[in-house]
């Protein structure tokens, strides 16, 4: 009797094993299949339209796309004198965007955008993802008196400015990420592909 229940304890153990294992496998199927890109995926990171007809100048708004803000400002005359300001642009750590953080040559120039007015980029710091906060105010007291006007990060202290360009010696290595956008009319912009339905999977080097 007592082989006979060591041998039916010794049968459940492996049956139990297995149907434990194969539990665990169907688990993990759904797990596995979401470390790869999906529909969901997809869907998830679509195309947003955003209406910039009613932005005022000097006026920042902010979108979600693929859970991420993106900024829409609409700069002033005097914030894009700014950004051509030759004191300013010695002080940048990538001046003329060379690094792979906006989606094409069509935004590689001085304003970093396809029309110098509208500035649009992924509001996270390249540094450790914090948000940064828009400080148009210049030379305020907490900035000192050299701040134009830009995006500063409280987290870690980096600096960037009106066009998302990182300062000079900062944590943050790369300038803000300008997303792949374009301009379906005069006021309304499509973030996440470009008019040709392409770069629909554009990532930075660090967002």
């Amino acid at each position: 009797m007592d082989k006979v229940n060591k041998r039916r304890r010794r049968f459940l153990i492996a049956a139990t094993s297995v149907v434990g294992a194969g539990g665990l496998g169907a688990l993990m199927i759904p797990f596995i299949k979401s470390l790869d890109p999906s529909t969901a995926v997809t869907v998830a990171g679509g195309p947003v339209d955003v209406d910039i007809s009613k932005l005022e100048p000097g006026a920042l708004i902010t979108v979600n796309w693929r859970g991420r803000p993106v900024w829409f400002l609409r700069r002033t005359k005097s914030q894009l004198e700014t950004l051509q300001d030759a004191s300013l642009v010695k002080r940048l750590k990538d001046p003329d965007s060379r690094e792979p953080q906006q989606f094409g040559a069509g935004v590689v120039n001085w304003h970093r955008s396809l029309k110098p007015e509208y500035f649009i980029a992924i509001g996270i710091c390249t540094h450790l993802g914090c948000v940064p906060d828009y400080r148009p105010d210049i030379a305020p007291a907490d900035l000192g008196p050299g701040w134009e006007g830009g995006f500063f990060c409280p987290c870690h202290g980096s600096r960037y400015d009106l066009a998302g360009r990182v300062f000079d010696n900062m944590p943050a290595p790369l300038n803000l990420p300008i997303p792949p956008y374009y301009y379906k009319s005069r006021s309304l912009v499509r973030v996440g592909e470009l008019g040709d339905k392409s770069d629909q999977n554009w990532s930075p080097a660090i967002w």
